[in-house]
């Protein structure tokens, strides 16, 4: 198995590229590419941590080569945020780095899983889309949102609240990766029961968390971390998936989907080939359902801001 991190000199990259060199399976190769002169020194590093998966260093001229023959790229290449940015600031400058990226997909790997990291999500995912696209190697089943961020904040703070082992709970999350789009199906984790209370604080919480995270680093970052290891967990899922396991991960997949969005993160059974089936999210409460109708349009306006950055 072949992965190609680009971007993989941030604070994302980095965390996420150890996770992958200590977890990926025996016999496989990760490509780190990035247009700062520090990854291959960052290659050379997690080199010399002794699992059998193969570390090369590509710069900025070598996109080719990291994405030849690649199984699964994930982009958590662009700016991170800083105190008083929402994602959708971030745009103007993500989305043409992803844009850019993923033109070199289509070029190099065109039959390759895409994990798309950069935000905001809601739109780069279209922006992506858009460009496979316009490249002719679109394929619906192998382009993801990585949205397990929210899926692991929202399992934590419900472990948390309730004094359980977070790795015995499973919070549902679905939507969009960014403010109000982002909805946790508290009324769906089993075992547990919450007040109208805790579930308006907890919901507000998992979809502010990253706004927590940039605050508590006071200018320093966003998160990087818990997205690093958020995106490893997808794509150790992808990796088990495409080997024949039967995995089911929350991912923010074209839907086709009318009464939804375009893009909209569900249950996903993941394959060899990607997406396998997208599972149907359940019965929502009267509030999630309220939350859902009030943040539907607009993800869709995210989406669309995509859809148009590609194609005017």
């Amino acid at each position: 198995m072949k992965v190609a991190v680009l971007g993989a000199a941030g604070g994302i990259g980095q965390a996420l590229s150890l996770l992958l060199k200590t977890q990926l399976p025996a016999g496989s190769e990760l490509a780190l590419y990035d247009v700062a002169p520090v990854v291959p020194g960052v290659a050379v590093d997690l080199s010399h941590i002794p699992t059998a998966v193969k570390v090369t260093g590509h710069g900025k001229e070598e996109l080719e080569q990291a994405l030849t023959g690649t199984d699964i790229v994930l982009i958590p290449a662009g700016v991170p945020r800083k105190p008083g940015m929402d994602r959708s600031d971030l745009f103007n400058i993500n989305a043409g780095i992803v844009k850019t990226l993923i033109e070199g997909v289509a070029e190099h790997c065109p039959k390759a899983c895409i994990g798309v990291i950069t935000n905001p999500v809601n739109t780069t995912v279209a922006i992506a889309a858009e460009t496979l696209k316009q490249k002719g190697v679109y394929d619906k089943n192998k382009l993801f949102g990585v949205t397990t961020l929210d899926v692991i904040r929202a399992e934590t703070f419900v472990a948390e609240l309730k004094d359980l082992d977070p790795a015995n709970v499973h919070v549902p999350v679905i939507g969009g990766h960014s403010g109000t789009t982002i909805l946790p199906l508290l009324s769906q984790v089993e075992g547990v029961s919450f007040s109208d209370e805790e579930v308006e604080k907890l919901t507000h919480r998992i979809q502010n968390a990253g706004t927590e995270v940039v605050e508590a680093k006071a200018g320093g970052g966003s998160a990087t971390l818990s997205m690093g290891q958020a995106a490893a967990r997808f794509c150790l899922s992808l990796v088990a998936a495409m080997q024949g396991e039967n995995v089911v991960e929350y991912t923010y997949v074209q839907t086709d989907d009318s009464d939804d969005a375009a893009f909209f993160s569900h249950p996903v059974r993941l394959g060899p080939n990607g997406v396998e089936e997208i599972l149907p999210y359940g019965n929502l409460s009267s509030f999630e359902q309220k939350a859902k109708d009030d943040m539907l349009e607009g993800l869709r306006g995210d989406i669309q801001i995509g859809v148009e950055f590609v194609n005017s």
